[in-house]
């Protein structure tokens, strides 16, 4: 999950090498699918329909 306060969004997107320190959080499936934007604010999913067991090598 990353998010930008600026324009009140919020995505999920598929895990792909490293995340870098203060770019977003790492959530698991069940909790990914439980999530809910703040009020006044937009989520995006942006994962594949099938999600990786692994990330993809960079």
């Amino acid at each position: 999950m990353s998010f930008d306060y600026s324009s009140r969004l919020m995505w999920l997107s598929d895990i792909e090498g490293q995340l870098e320190p203060g770019a977003g959080y790492l959530l698991c499936v069940q909790h990914a699918g439980r999530l809910s934007p703040p009020v006044g604010w937009t989520l995006v999913d942006r994962r594949s329909p099938m999600a990786r067991l692994f990330p993809v090598p960079a």
